[in-house]
């Protein structure tokens, strides 16, 4: 498959049917998530494949039961809009797999030459560990696509990360920082609609 129809026919799935992922394409997703860039190539991450239902209904009632516990405004649409934040974050149970994203903290040179904390140099870089993540997981959603699968990449579920984190056995100086649920997609794929390219591109010459 071509990358320009991979990258086309990406849409996120949140529908699967009930066939089971060769634990060697999660292998290999996590292998090219793992290509992804990195500052001063720290390569941060580990890659948590999750295909147990036990444990996926686990980590969805720690969710649910965090969303019930937020405050919220009394009224219809509070309901409705609460509501659908669980239906969102906990969809993952009815997938085959759900690969967890855990990083360390990135290391940089640049704290050698600064007197700055570590945090400082983040958010004055704008948190590059987190677009580091961002470019594992892109691999890991276009690698479903090319073997075959549809995906969805999750952080609703960060709601409750105290206790994924501890459902997942994930410690210091591990953090848990998305998921992508995976699987046979039992609906037909449709990318949603995206901006022209003349509303999202210009040039500075």
């Amino acid at each position: 498959m071509e990358l320009l129809d991979v990258i086309q026919r990406r849409a996120s799935v949140r529908s699967f049917t009930n066939e089971s992922i060769n634990p060697d394409d999660l292998k290999e997703m996590a292998r090219r998530a793992g290509l992804a860039p990195s500052e001063n190539n720290h390569q941060p991450w580990k890659f948590i494949a999750v295909t147990n239902k036990e444990v996926l209904e686990k980590l969805a009632a720690a969710i649910s039961q965090k969303i019930s516990e937020i405050p919220s405004l009394e009224s219809k649409r509070a309901y409705l809009v609460k509501s659908q934040m669980e239906v969102s974050s906990t969809f993952f149970k009815g997938a085959p797999s759900l690969i967890a994203l855990v990083m360390t903290p990135s290391e940089t040179i640049w704290e050698k030459g600064f007197n700055l904390t570590p945090e400082e140099l983040k958010k004055m870089h704008n948190y590059p560990d987190l677009q580091s993540a961002g470019a594992a997981m892109q691999n890991i959603l276009l690698s479903a696509v090319e073997l075959g699968y549809g995906a969805c990449w999750m952080s609703s579920p960060l709601t409750a990360k105290t206790e994924l984190e501890e459902i997942l056995h994930i410690e210091d100086p591990w953090d848990l920082i998305a998921f992508v649920a995976i699987g046979k997609s039992n609906v037909e794929a449709k990318q949603s609609n995206k901006k022209p390219i003349d509303e999202i591109f210009e040039i500075i010459n």
